[in-house]
């Protein structure tokens, strides 16, 4: 399709429905000449500051560009295979049904290297609009209705199938994390994040197959991929402290967040957290489900922190190669040792390991108690 030319009906096509998203719809396209300049087009739909950003990524005249508004794979499935270098959707991620099956569709139609630009209206957009919309406390109470039923109800097995028979997977509540999360795990790379007004825009760069992963974190239990004894990887059961698909995003988040500063080894300003696991966290609650993996043999009540791939490949190769000899553990041993930082981290296991070498039963007897101590008197927290 030359994009230097658009058809009234494919005009109308970018206009997005009405009360399904917050850009103001486009000016009618009766007014336009069959041959329409397709970057006032999208200045026009988009917003003057929404379209600088966006220039600095894709010129829309270009014949490699794709530029469509919709929430169905439909008219992606008849491109071509890399016919296009850079793929644009003018349609809030809110509004797609199949999220994963439509960024995995661009996917296929992309090569590695191309782009995927698109937006999101996050939890926090949402709440601040919703808020600002109505007077104290309705504002309120009308935020509380909205997160039950476009937030809560798609995560409940019981209640998923009547949301999305109604809703149809419109207006769906998504957080940046997960948006992002969803992303990486569809093959994408994030190349830059920007909140304009009241959207979240994304620039991201395909850089390989997605994952297809048919059992994404998406409840309240979930299980991490971590690497156990011998190099071989578990799934390790916990609490959900993070938003789904968080997961994806630990390599994205140490690239452009880094660890903080205050000696725990955590991300800083880990926007995956939410607000009920942090509470989860301070009390270790989030570790409990951790018990199955020791019932299935894969753990132990101490042992070497169970890592990330991305965390496990930032140890030195010695350490990696002692640390494999053992199963690894609900307690770590820099809980025992109050050594979280980043690189203290490192050094409490050399000492466990040492001293676990020597006297196996002891150490972990010793390290077990000094552990539970140092948890019920709040010097130390879940990570």
């Amino acid at each position: 399709m030359d994009m230097t030319v658009l058809s009234k009906q494919t005009s109308k096509r970018l206009a997005l429905r009405k009360g399904r998203d917050i850009l103001k719809p486009l000016p009618d396209p009766n007014k336009y000449n069959e041959k329409v300049n397709l970057n006032q087009l999208v200045k026009d739909q988009v917003g003057e500051i929404a379209y600088a950003y966006l220039s600095q990524y894709v010129d829309f005249e270009q014949e490699s560009t794709f530029v469509e508004a919709t929430a169905t794979r439909f008219n992606l499935l008849k491109i071509s295979p890399g016919k296009y270098k850079t793929i644009v959707n003018l349609k809030r991620v809110n509004d797609i049904r199949w999220i994963n099956k439509f960024f995995e569709t661009v996917n296929s139609k992309l090569n590695n290297g191309n782009l995927f630009i698109g937006f999101v209206e996050t939890k926090n957009n949402r709440k601040a609009r919703i808020l600002k919309r109505h007077f104290f406390p309705f504002n309120w109470l009308r935020y509380s209705a909205d997160f039950v039923l476009h937030r809560v109800m798609p995560k409940i097995k019981f209640t998923k199938k009547i949301y999305f028979s109604i809703t149809k997977g419109h207006n769906r509540v998504l957080t940046k994390a997960e948006t992002l999360g969803r992303l990486v795990s569809c093959g994408f790379e994030i190349k830059d994040v920007k909140e304009i007004g009241k959207l979240t825009w994304f620039v991201t760069e395909k850089i390989k197959e997605p994952v297809f992963d048919p059992n994404p974190s998406y409840g309240p239990f979930f299980k991490m991929r971590r690497v156990g004894k011998d190099g071989k990887i578990i799934r390790v059961y916990k609490l959900r402290t993070m938003h789904p698909f968080s997961e994806y995003l630990q390599g994205y988040m140490v690239k452009t967040h880094g660890y903080d500063n205050e000696g725990k080894g955590k991300i800083k300003n880990d926007f995956r957290n939410t607000t009920l696991g942090a509470f989860f966290r301070r009390y270790w609650i989030d570790e409990l489900p951790q018990l199955i993996n020791i019932l299935k043999g894969e753990m132990k009540l101490v042992g070497v922190r169970p890592l990330s791939i991305t965390r496990f490949n930032e140890f030195p190769d010695n350490v990696k190669k002692r640390r494999t000899k053992y199963k690894p553990g609900c307690f770590p041993p820099y809980v025992a040792l109050l050594m979280p930082n980043e690189e203290d981290n490192i050094k409490a296991e050399e000492i466990y390991l040492d001293q676990k070498e020597k006297h196996p039963v002891w150490t972990d007897v010793k390290f077990f108690w000094l552990s539970i101590y140092n948890i019920v008197t709040n010097k130390i927290r879940s990570a």
